[in-house]
């Protein structure tokens, strides 16, 4: 749907140019350079303004004009089996039970029937991790959920750094489309005893580098950060699911209604139904 939509600014924009009789070739003639000009400096202040890791990440993260959202509702059914199989396990043999599996994740009988979940690394970590300050003692809900806030927090500052690098140049390249307007005009001012017909060329050069800033900024980069920053949202989810199932459990609920509680804080669209996670706890074999 992302790739469509970029092609449809293209096609609408474009069509309409073309279908109110202008002409594609002046553009095309000076695209090369204007958008080396525009599109250069733009990467060149991003690189700038942004750290090593950032700039790796935002590039990883591009994937979201492909895949918008990074789980979907067959992931988060299995993070509710998992949370189901965890907590039936801690209330039937104790939390001591689950010390083999919170030590070696990675190695964890129980976690590997959850692929998925077990391949999220910091998903992994960041529920071992509370899991193992809980079978130390520290059972206090209100103590527990205070930092997993804190660490939820955290995690999305981290995730929305791509999409607040890629807003930035964003908001920047109008600007730069100017400077490669003015830059045009300068040219076109040294050429100044030329026929009309010649430097009515040259100056409708020089706009398309106003042109240009304003689609590129508008029509491509701007929604790719909104586009990022959806996507870092997703991944949040994830965590916030956990908390909401964590904390249940800890102020006494049953395994199957703290996850039921986690099931209720998803948005409908990725949720599973309560007879389908029903019919998945069911098929579950009983935890070891």
């Amino acid at each position: 749907m992302k790739i469509f939509g970029i092609i449809f600014v293209f096609a609408t924009v474009f069509g309409g140019y073309l279908w109110a009789g202008g002409h594609i070739g002046p553009i095309l003639a000076v695209l090369p350079y204007e958008g080396l000009i525009i599109i250069g400096a733009a990467i060149g202040a991003f690189l700038i303004a942004n750290s090593m890791h950032v700039v790796k990440h935002t590039l990883k993260e591009l994937n979201c004009l492909v895949k918008p959202e990074a789980h979907g509702k067959s992931d988060y059914m299995e993070l509710l089996s998992m949370l189901y199989m965890t907590f039936k396990l801690a209330r039937t043999k104790g939390w001591l039970a689950l010390e083999q599996h919170i030590e070696h994740p990675h190695d964890s009988e129980l976690f590997k029937q959850f692929p998925a979940f077990a391949a999220n690394h910091h998903a992994t970590t960041f529920f071992c991790d509370y899991l193992r300050i809980i079978s130390l003692g520290n059972e206090d809900p209100h103590q527990i959920e205070a930092l997993m806030d804190e660490e939820i927090e955290t995690i999305n500052h981290e995730a929305m750094h791509p999409a607040h690098a890629v807003q930035t140049m964003a908001d920047g390249i109008p600007a730069l489309g100017i400077v490669a307007a003015v830059l045009g005009v300068i040219k076109t001012m040294g050429s100044i005893t030329e026929p009309p017909e010649v430097l009515g060329k040259m100056i409708g050069g020089a706009l398309v580098g106003t042109f240009l800033g304003v689609f590129v900024a508008y029509g491509i980069v701007g929604p790719t950060a909104g586009a990022l920053g959806t996507k870092a949202e997703s991944k949040v989810m994830y965590y916030r699911c956990m908390k909401v199932a964590v904390i249940a459990f800890l102020n006494g609920a049953a395994p199957q209604v703290a996850v039921e509680f986690a099931r209720k804080f998803l948005p409908h669209h990725i949720q599973p139904s309560f007879l389908e996670l029903e019919e998945k706890l069911n098929e579950l074999p009983s935890p070891g």
